[in-house]
């Protein structure tokens, strides 16, 4: 397959997915990611696999979601890209999420949010802060939610007027443990 019928496909995927037709873009994604396999255009491959697991998410697809992006985040890290690498380790998370595989979605998370981090992705590491919260909170990890919120808060560079009142009122018990 042509490099140019690669791209019209991914743009075909995009679409669908747009559309709503997530098992439709999940399938051209996966077509694609054959393609770009078959020319050893790995990198373009692993991005279309880590399409193809957001589509399978949206279509309800937990377990084949997981599974489409099981490598993916080995092969940015190989690459040195680790925006990449963290935006395949936060689509695992969140398909184990899914999957209520909730010990396993926490360390993804903090893993993901770790390499946002490191890469200087403020805003992008906010919202995965925002699903560890989420996660430590439905287990019942009161206090690590929180702190997890809190951390993901303060990094932001520009915060909505939500989030501004949200750091404020996260800022208040900080405040009275000396933190």
């Amino acid at each position: 397959m042509e490099i140019k019928d690669l791209e019209e496909l991914t743009s075909e995927a995009k679409e669908a997915y747009q559309h709503g037709e997530y098992r439709k873009a999940a399938q051209l994604y996966e077509t694609a990611e054959n393609g770009y396999r078959a020319q050893s255009k790995y990198l373009m491959a692993a991005e279309m696999a880590n399409n193809q697991s957001v589509a399978l998410l949206q279509a309800g697809e937990a377990q084949a979601a997981l599974e489409a992006v099981s490598t993916t985040d080995e092969v940015f890290k190989e690459a040195g890209d680790y925006v990449k690498q963290a935006m395949a380790v936060g689509n695992r998370a969140a398909a184990l999420e899914a999957l209520n595989r909730l010990e396993e979605a926490e360390t993804a998370y903090q893993f993901c949010a770790d390499l946002l981090k490191a890469a200087g992705e403020t805003d992008l590491r906010a919202h995965v802060m925002q699903s560890l919260s989420a996660i430590q909170l439905r287990q019942g990890k009161q206090f690590e939610g929180i702190t997890s919120m809190h951390a993901g808060l303060k990094g932001l560079e520009r915060p909505s007027l939500r989030q501004r009142i949200l750091k404020k009122l996260l800022d208040i018990p900080y405040k009275l443990f000396g933190r």
